[in-house]
């Protein structure tokens, strides 16, 4: 469990350092280079509950600077818009709605393709199974939170698709509308769709197929065909 947690976390570690370097011009070098540390750390972790706090502190630094990459193009949509960290269950602004949602979609989508590919989707290794709970869909959703879901936001956001009027906000929480729902769905689809070079075999598939090749991964390394798993990474 423990080995093969560390390379989902260091995964997701890896893209959300990715995303802050693409989208950031002036993020410090210091702080990019901590996010490399914790996913060196990541993979020499002692036992899970190391690599929970590791992965807590990577996501830290990665949400304080999350609010920064939004620039909505509307002169009210600061406001709208504005990330002061995360927040769930319930979610209590538009930014931390669309993550909540989104998660949610792309575990979906991560249930399917293990399902696809023949495991149980509760059993889990760095997620531990809990009656209910999807664990490993959770775990091989890790390394696409950053490049599938927080892109879609960001992109939502910035080119003003979606509109602060795309949100219920009552009691302390916050809903999408139908419309607000109907238009981030969109956008998530178009990213399952869109097409990337799989950095292990060369070849364009879309995300929805990626997420289908490191469950097809996952089964060779438990098979003992591979030496490790290989999550995925954009550069």
């Amino acid at each position: 469990c423990l080995r093969l947690a560390a390379r989902f976390v260091r995964g997701k570690i890896l893209n959300c350092r990715t995303l802050l370097r693409r989208n950031l011009k002036d993020i410090p070098r210091t702080e990019l280079r901590e996010l490399a540390r914790l996913s060196m750390a990541a993979g020499r972790a002692p036992d899970l509950a190391t690599l929970l706090g590791l992965e807590g502190a990577a996501a830290r630094l990665y949400f304080s600077r999350f609010g920064e990459m939004l620039r909505p193009p509307e002169p009210d949509g600061r406001l709208a818009f504005d990330f002061n960290g995360r927040n769930r269950r319930p979610p209590k602004d538009p930014v931390n709605t669309m993550l909540s949602f989104l998660y949610a979609v792309l575990t979906k989508e991560a249930h399917l393709a293990v399902l696809g590919v023949g495991f149980d989707p509760f059993l889990g290794f760095y997620h531990q199974p809990r009656y209910g709970r999807p664990a490993l869909a959770l775990d091989l959703m890790e390394e696409f939170r950053p490049i599938v879901v927080d892109s879609v936001v960001l992109q939502l956001v910035n080119t003003g698709e979606i509109r602060g009027q795309d949100f219920l906000q009552r009691g302390g929480a916050c809903t999408l509308t139908p419309a607000g729902r109907k238009r981030v769905l969109g956008a998530f689809e178009r990213r399952m769709e869109s097409t990337i070079i799989h950095p292990l075999f060369g070849y364009a598939a879309s995300y929805r197929r990626i997420l289908e090749i490191q469950a097809r991964l996952l089964g060779r390394w438990l098979a003992g065909e591979i030496a490790e798993y290989p999550p995925f990474r954009t550069r």
